[in-house]
């Protein structure tokens, strides 16, 4: 495998770069609490597993080279990021870890059905995003021997690529929720969410574009 020592901080730096899902994971644990943050670093965890099954797969290239399945991965995880950004924006109340656990009896409002969500966003939005198919097929490729075993030099690349944006976005998730004594405000929380629906909207029209 070729120059590991570089690829790392190329990684880091992708992981670090503010994006969706950085989004995603302060929406969630501001909203929803430090352990609804986790679940949504454990969907994201699951989306950058899949790709690396379907790259093992070699399904990677094939879908990178065919413009209509790139094209409807692209769209689709446009369509989903304003999805998200729409719902963001015009949630009209704010919800604490501490209304969860008032509400812990309650099977209508069970904190499972906020985990659940917090999961399945991190996975969609990583299934659904065309920039993960073109970082297995586009930057990993340059740091992988072709003389040795592809597949294993593989799952170690992007083995290191979700332990980095767990630890990263971990390290977020406790930061936010450190912070969240000073950030409970309704006031601040109802802007956040307006704010961070108006970014998701714009990721979601940028990724479309391009």
């Amino acid at each position: 495998m070729h120059s590991l020592l570089t690829y790392i901080p190329i990684a880091a730096m992708m992981v670090v770069i503010p994006g969706a899902d950085t989004m995603l994971v302060m929406k969630n644990t501001l909203r929803y609490g430090a352990k609804a943050g986790r679940y949504n670093i454990l969907g994201l965890a699951t989306g950058l597993s899949f790709w690396t099954v379907i790259a093992i797969l070699g399904l990677s290239v094939v879908i990178a080279k065919s413009v209509f399945l790139f094209t409807t991965i692209k769209y689709l995880g446009a369509a989903y990021l304003i999805y998200l950004g729409i719902r963001s924006f015009f949630a009209k109340s704010t919800f604490s870890l501490d209304d969860m656990q008032s509400q812990a009896n309650s099977k209508e409002h069970s904190p499972k059905r906020y985990y659940k969500t917090s999961f399945m966003q991190g996975s969609l939005s990583n299934i659904l995003n065309p920039k993960t198919v073109l970082v297995y097929v586009t930057i990993m490729p340059q740091f992988i021997n072709l003389e040795g075993n592809i597949n294993q030099q593989l799952i170690i690349l992007a083995s290191i690529l979700t332990l980095l944006a767990v630890f990263w976005f971990l390290f977020l998730v406790y930061v936010i929720d450190y912070a969240k004594k000073w950030l409970r405000n309704s006031k601040f929380q109802k802007a956040f969410q307006k704010v961070t629906g108006m970014i998701l909207i714009g990721f979601g029209i940028k990724t479309g574009m391009n």
